[in-house]
C-alpha cells in the first residue's frame, strides 16, 4: 500500500508543477484569496525558506541518501505500523519530486503562497513540500506516541 502512496504523491506533485509551469511561469500570480492567498510561480535553488540557495548537488546527495535509506528501512524490516509506513512513504514521495526538480531543472518549483496583505510573505512551497511536512509530523507523532 505505502508503493502506492509514494508513486500517488509523486504524481500530483510533478502534476501540479508542470501546471504552475504551463500556467504560472512568465506570468501574473492567480489571486484564490485576495490579500491571503496565490499561486505564483518560483525557482527555489535553495532548501525550505530558500536556504542553502545554490547548493543543488549537497541538497540532492542528501535527500537521495535518506530517500534510499527510508526505503531500505521500510523493505528490510517491514514495520507493521500502519502509521510508520504512511508517514514514511508520504516523506519519500515529496523528497523525490523535490530531487527530481533538483535534477531536472536544477531548482526545485514552488507555486503556493500564502502572505497576509504586503506585510508578510510565508516562503512558496509545492505539493512535495506539503507531503515531506505532514509526513514528518506523523512520523514525529509515532514516535512521541509510539503508536502501532
Amino acid at each position: 500500500m505505502y508503493i502506492f502512496i509514494i508513486i500517488l504523491g509523486i504524481v500530483i506533485d510533478r502534476v501540479t508543477k508542470l501546471l504552475s509551469i504551463k500556467h504560472l511561469k512568465g506570468k501574473e500570480s492567480i489571486t484564490v484569496i485576495k490579500d491571503f492567498f496565490s499561486f505564483d510561480y518560483v525557482e527555489n535553488e535553495g532548501a525550505a525558506f530558500g536556504i542553502l540557495q545554490g547548493k543543488q548537488y549537497i541538497l540532492s546527495v542528501i535527500a537521495g541518501i535518506m530517500v534510499i535509506a527510508m526505503i531500505v528501512y521500510l523493505i528490510k524490516y517491514k514495520p507493521s505500523s500502519k502509521l510508520l509506513k504512511l508517514s514514511l512513504a508520504l516523506v519519500i514521495s515529496g523528497a523525490i519530486g523535490n530531487l527530481i526538480d533538483r535534477l531536472y531543472y536544477k531548482y526545485v518549483v514552488d507555486f503556493i503562497s500564502f502572505h497576509y496583505k504586503d506585510v508578510y510573505y510565508f516562503p512558496n512551497f509545492n505539493v512535495a513540500d506539503i507531503l515531506v511536512v505532514v509526513g514528518t509530523f506523523l512520523l514525529s507523532f509515532y514516535i512521541i506516541k509510539d503508536v502501532d
